[in-house]
């Protein structure tokens, strides 16, 4: 007699699959914030091209996580003088520690995966969570356009088609010729039809880009 998957079933294999994908992108992301601490530590920038012209984008967060990391140094040595209990003194110092690497891992994360133009085409990251390579063939046009989302990473529908906008706050859009099928850490996918990136200078990487662009 053949058994039929019952709806408790199914949430529970639902649940377990979810949580598999968790797991999965947490790994991921931890392993992109200690590889990124070890790329910076060893001055090892990655792009598409060794010749490319390269772009950073993290001037304006770079303020806040400098104090986040400056915070959390602090807290390291003043835990051993208010917590009298070596357990939990330890255990906090070592998480203090872990804490501290891994917001330096965060922001060197995004200094070691920059913007780049290169002749191959146009590479445009988030950090370690994304990473896209567009030929110029595919890039119709590339303009200054300030625009904002609620996160980073985020696809909206407009009378263009989708954006994609790798940071919260944009101020330069890539138009596509055609729509691409992008996939992020977490096991998402979508089709877009532009992207949407900061640049800390964005008008030198629109001057860089467009003697690469061909005509329409």
């Amino acid at each position: 007699m053949q058994s039929r998957a019952t709806p408790k079933r199914l949430r529970q294999a639902g649940s377990a699959s979810s949580g598999r994908a968790a797991l999965r992108h947490a790994a991921r992301y931890e392993a992109g914030i200690w590889g990124s601490l070890v790329r910076w530590l060893t001055r090892r920038v990655r792009a598409i091209d060794p010749d490319a012209e390269l772009f950073g984008y993290a001037s304006e967060i770079t303020p806040i996580l400098v104090a986040f990391i400056a915070v959390a140094a602090l807290e390291i040595p003043i835990l051993p003088l208010v917590l009298p209990w070596p357990p939990v003194r330890y255990t906090l110092l070592v998480l203090g520690i872990w804490g501290l690497l891994w917001m330096a891992g965060l922001l060197a994360s995004l200094r070691v995966h920059p913007h780049a133009v290169a002749a191959a085409g146009l590479q445009l990251r988030s950090g370690f969570q994304i990473d896209l390579r567009v030929p110029w063939a595919e890039i119709t046009d590339i303009r200054l356009c300030r625009a904002s989302t609620e996160r980073k990473l985020e696809v909206e529908q407009g009378p263009a088609g989708a954006a994609l906008s790798l940071q919260k706050t944009t101020n330069l859009e890539v138009a596509l010729r055609r729509s691409l099928m992008v996939s992020f850490l977490d096991g998402r996918s979508a089709n877009i039809d532009a992207i949407r990136v900061y640049a800390d200078a964005p008008g030198e990487l629109v001057s860089a880009a467009r003697p690469h662009l061909t005509p329409h």
